[in-house]
């Protein structure tokens, strides 16, 4: 391909969400986000998303583990390379997985930097708040945009003894009211808000200067992100802050019963699907 035709070709690529753009938003229209871990399903998601979380929610997704915990930087970086390899427009952000951030800021780096280098994704995505605030100013004083996470967080779901909503209390309202803020001022281009009591996340909106992504959190955040199996309907248990927008595992099972029986019945391969 000449030099003329390659230049053609980019100018005519749709322009990639970049993450000033993706913070200007705030208070205007809401930002949509959803997990891929594919590059097909990247493909298919971009068109519609004006973000791409290539979550550690893999662990459930795709491999089967019972918790975050297990995951791997390898693992992340294998599958953030697909994802922005499906996508063109939406900004693709990529989950630090546990032990890869929480030692201190200059291990944060590392496993940031190999993250965006090997990926080619434009940010990453950490878990925690007042302790992982000055691991989020280290590393976007060097360059690497971070995306932080507060609230339900997996990663500490040994620390948290399980999955429920949190905020209700008012020593734990105020502590993740707290984190929100410290994670905003410590340079955080956004923050998802995940399974906390709506007050809480709307507080956290209003008093934050960064766009707020909730997920079982309100309505009135910035924004929202969802599991994409969740949100299709693969598993047969979701939490209760998930909406199916359809029941994709039924139809997998249906598709895959039919070829069975097709095989069975030697009704497949017809003379259609084979070289003469």
């Amino acid at each position: 391909m000449s030099t003329t035709a390659t230049l053609n070709a980019a100018a005519a690529a749709p322009r990639r969400m970049t993450v000033p753009a993706f913070r200007a938003r705030k208070r205007a229209e809401p930002l949509v986000m959803l997990t891929a871990y594919t590059a097909r399903m990247a493909e298919l998601l971009d068109p519609h998303c004006d973000a791409l979380l290539v979550g550690d929610s893999l662990a459930q997704t795709i491999y089967g583990l019972p918790s975050t915990v297990p995951v791997t930087l390898d693992m992340m970086i294998a599958h953030g390379a697909a994802v922005v390899r499906g996508a063109r427009q939406a900004l693709v952000v990529v989950d630090m997985p546990f032990g890869s951030y929480e030692e201190g800021p200059e291990q944060a780096f590392r496993s940031a930097a190999r993250v965006l280098k090997e990926t080619g994704a434009s940010a990453v995505k950490l878990e925690g708040g007042q302790a992982m605030a000055p691991a989020i100013a280290y590393l976007s004083a060097r360059g690497i945009p971070v995306m932080a996470h507060i609230g339900l967080t997996p990663q500490a779901v040994n620390i948290l003894g399980g999955y429920g909503a949190r905020g209700r209390g008012d020593a734990e309202y105020a502590r993740i009211a707290a984190d929100a803020a410290a994670v905003a001022d410590a340079g955080a281009f956004a923050v998802v808000i995940e399974g906390v009591v709506e007050p809480l996340a709307l507080a956290i909106t209003e008093a934050i200067a960064c766009p707020t992504i909730g997920i079982g959190a309100s309505a009135g955040c910035d924004g929202q992100v969802l599991v994409v199996d969740d949100m299709l309907g693969m598993f047969d248990r979701t939490a209760r802050f998930v909406k199916r927008y359809d029941t994709l595992s039924a139809r997998i099972q249906d598709a895959a019963r039919d070829y069975a029986a097709d095989v069975r019945a030697r009704r497949f391969p017809e003379a259609e699907h084979l070289y003469g």
